[in-house]
């Protein structure tokens, strides 16, 4: 196993500088864009967001999409445009970052949170029956790491109930369930334009879904104007408006969709690098005993977002904590996805939570990291990573 545990060419390889986590991948593409974009009338929401809008929709196969200035944006919109507030409650998973659950607060509503399964680490819809009560309103599945949570399951129980589905798929471009692209469904689904995600705009999201909930959400992403800037300005726009609403100021910019426009030509080549990469880790980590490799069911195309390697600790004599400070000793740079919600202090303290509340959710945290993954990564740095990782295996296994 020489030729994929670190070696080059019989060489071992090892790094005498860090080695970032997810740098963006930004190239002259992406400049020129942007640099068009700042020539030209319009640096704001106009006529680029409304092209990036539509070539997102159709990439993903959506109905409509609305450009926003992040998946927390979209998130929150969707929540006030399915006139989700005060009383209400919205079941959502532990593992993913607060702003999941902090939109839900936003709102006036309370999260309501349920385990997740212990291969995927998505959403556990066997869990979620049991979670319901007169004031659920929805539902918020959150696509880990870009492996897509259990849809139909978790859509039948909101028919059944009466409930709305709002897709946290913040990690899940380019994923698919079952042959459709996440975010063609019926669903209105909450994509991240973050720094470190598939595609990137620095700052940005996307909302996408039924075109008529979305020209509602547009209204709430601006101020609850009638019109936008575009509209007003353009030749042959009137400068009225109404307040229709107190909505926010959620709108993306032509600069952030310039960026997105370029990106999104490249995604295809980016996702081909991602798979490489992961194909990789798993062939090598996968016959390891102290390492778990990412669970990948035969009914999705998997996002390929973030690489989560679970340690076994049983096998090892040192915790994650300690495994991810000897990575950075190698400089090899590491993160955490994430730290669960029910363990943060607004959360535990609000609702009373335990470490054990989601004992899943708990146990995987305790033993995961996310290794780099991200289409920048050459072969030798692949290989360095892995080097790096069975060297801490080998140093403190049991």
């Amino acid at each position: 196993m020489t030729s994929v545990r670190g070696t080059l060419h019989g060489r071992l390889i090892t790094r005498t500088d860090f080695l970032p986590f997810a740098p963006p991948a930004i190239g002259k593409e992406e400049v020129d864009e942007v640099t068009d974009t700042l020539r030209s009338p319009w640096i704001t929401t106009g006529p680029k967001t409304r092209r990036f809008e539509g070539e997102f929709a159709a990439y993903v196969g959506a109905k409509g999409a609305l450009g926003l200035n992040s998946c927390t944006a979209a998130l929150h919109t969707a929540l006030m445009t399915l006139g989700i507030g005060p009383g209400d409650e919205v079941i959502t998973t532990p593992l993913t970052f607060a702003a999941t659950v902090n939109v839900i607060e936003h709102v006036g509503a309370r999260p309501v949170l349920v385990d997740v399964l212990p291969d995927t680490l998505c959403i556990d819809p066997g869990c979620i029956p049991a979670a319901i009560t007169p004031r659920t309103r929805a539902i918020i599945p959150v696509h880990y790491a870009g492996h897509p949570a259990e849809l139909d399951t978790i859509r039948l129980i909101a028919r059944e109930h009466d409930l709305h589905v709002l897709e946290d798929a913040a990690h899940a471009l380019p994923a698919a369930y079952k042959g459709r692209r996440i975010g063609a469904g019926p669903s209105l689904a909450a994509f991240s334009f973050y720094a470190t995600k598939n595609l990137t705009t620095a700052e940005g999201g996307m909302l996408t879904g039924d075109p008529e909930l979305l020209e509602r959400a547009r209204v709430i992403s601006l101020h609850g104007m009638s019109r936008d800037a575009w509209k007003r300005y353009e030749k042959g726009g009137s400068w009225r408006y109404d307040i229709l609403m107190p909505g926010f100021k959620y709108n993306m910019t032509d600069i952030a969709a310039a960026m997105g426009l370029a990106q999104l030509r490249k995604l295809e080549s980016f996702d081909r690098r991602r798979r490489q990469i992961a194909s990789t880790y798993t062939r090598v980590f996968g016959e390891e005993e102290a390492l778990e490799v990412p669970a990948c069911m035969p009914y999705i195309d998997h996002g390929w977002h973030l690489y989560i390697l679970r340690l076994r600790e049983d096998v090892l004599a040192i915790d994650r904590d300690r495994f991810i400070d000897e990575l950075t000793e190698r400089n090899i740079g590491t993160s955490v996805h994430f730290i669960p919600v029910h363990l943060h202090p607004y959360y535990r303290d609000k609702y009373g939570y335990r470490p054990d509340s989601f004992p899943v959710a708990y146990s995987n945290y305790r033993r995961m990291l996310s290794l780099p993954l991200h289409p920048r990564l050459s072969q030798r740095e692949v290989a360095q990573v892995i080097e790096a990782v069975f060297d801490v295996v080998q140093l403190h296994r049991r």
